[in-house]
């Protein structure tokens, strides 16, 4: 426990210092004036007069008010313009009895003040408050960073289930994810059945965050295993719409579900299945066409109810064309209605069948930091290739 004394009348450290020894405080450290005191917790005046923060190990200050050159308030304020040394815990010891200097001096920092003539069961008592609160304040920033070093661990584990790029003669699918928080709640999967077919899902956990993104890795934990096992969308959806309803939380405020769109595509055929569980609608682009086919909801999202009525729907393409499958978090980038956002949708995700990443990140994930966007965002593309 180290404590700074600063003041510039060495028979006032004399005492002070005094005071804590027969406490027991041993690691006792003076200045004689608030430059040394700044210097001292790291902060040097440098070329013309740059404060240059560096670390400290000082637990507490105690700082007169009253000093020559720069005063203890004025000291105070530049303390706490730097961020690693604004929870250093500071007291002021004055002889001045005024109320708005007092005032000005708590308004600038200080946690509080003992007068002089030091009484010295006050200053003990406030010394122990003052440090109390500082142990408490660096217990809570040790355990913030903990989890958030916990936080970035499970999302480097979340992003590591995400499907890769997959590049085949006759279809390729790539994507492009940007979380609002650290932990999300979108997820997107794709496998290869084999004999040119091929199923994609993309979907939505309600909510985001922690909550939110463990149930996102139960279904991904099911996944894999779910689509091999039972492959065509009714038998997928109505699977997980199982899996996911075990899921029981005894007293749970908020029933979460998820809203997803699942297809197999088969290239041979040149067909795809799906369903869209309350997903906002896919859009194929085929050929040269102006419009694109939507891929509209069908059925109910995914752990509304313990069962789920959900009837594929299919079509076929002729000529080379490319499949958008995105979450709300993009739409939501436009204001106005649902007609407004799918016209802004189709303007850029219309023209060329093949990936272009660089164009796809620069409309849509381009921006906005990860903590300032309402919701995730995701966009996996489909790039459909005629048969041979």
């Amino acid at each position: 426990m180290k404590i700074l004394i600063v003041d510039d009348n060495p028979t006032n450290i004399i005492i002070i210092r005094e005071i804590l020894k027969k406490e027991g405080y041993r690691n006792l450290v003076t200045a004689a004036s608030a430059i040394e005191m700044l210097e001292m917790i790291g902060i040097s005046r440098e070329n013309n007069n740059e404060l240059r923060p560096k670390h400290s190990d000082v637990d507490l200050i105690l700082l007169d008010m009253m000093m020559p050159e720069m005063d203890g308030i004025e000291a105070c304020r530049i303390v706490q313009r730097y961020e690693h040394l604004k929870d250093i815990p500071i007291i002021m010891v004055t002889a001045v009895g005024d109320s708005k200097k007092l005032a000005e001096a708590l308004d600038a920092g200080a946690v509080d003040y003992v007068t002089k003539p030091i009484n010295k069961v006050e200053l003990m008592a406030r010394i122990r408050l003052a440090l109390r609160l500082k142990a408490e304040k660096d217990w809570h920033k040790e355990r913030d960073q903990r989890i958030q070093d916990e936080l970035k661990l499970a999302a480097l584990v979340q992003n590591a289930v995400l499907s890769l790029p997959l590049e085949k003669e006759e279809f390729e699918v790539h994507a492009i994810y940007q979380p609002s928080f650290e932990l999300a709640g979108d997820l997107y999967a794709w496998y290869d059945l084999g004999e040119g077919r091929y199923a994609v899902i993309l979907l939505d956990m309600m909510g985001h965050g922690i909550s939110s993104s463990l149930f996102c890795m139960f279904i991904a934990s099911v996944l894999k295993d779910t689509v091999t096992t039972y492959v065509e969308p009714e038998k997928v959806i109505q699977e997980l719409n199982r899996r996911f309803n075990q899921l029981y939380i005894e007293k749970q405020l908020v029933q979460y579900y998820f809203t997803a769109i699942y297809m197999v595509i088969d290239t041979r055929l040149q067909r795809i299945d799906y369903i869209n569980a309350g997903h906002p609608p896919a859009l194929l682009f085929e050929g040269d066409a102006r419009e694109p086919i939507m891929l509209e909801s069908n059925c109910h999202p995914v752990g509304l109810f313990d069962r789920i009525e959900a009837t594929p729907q299919s079509f076929s393409y002729e000529r080379e064309g490319h499949l958008a499958l995105y979450t709300d978090g993009l739409l939501e980038m436009v204001s106005g209605d649902q007609e407004e956002q799918l016209e802004f949708l189709i303007r850029q995700l219309d023209g060329e069948h093949e990936w272009r990443e660089e164009p796809m990140r620069a409309a849509f994930f381009d921006g906005a930091a990860p903590g300032e966007r309402d919701d995730d965002k995701c966009l996996v593309w489909i790039s459909l290739k005629k048969g041979k």
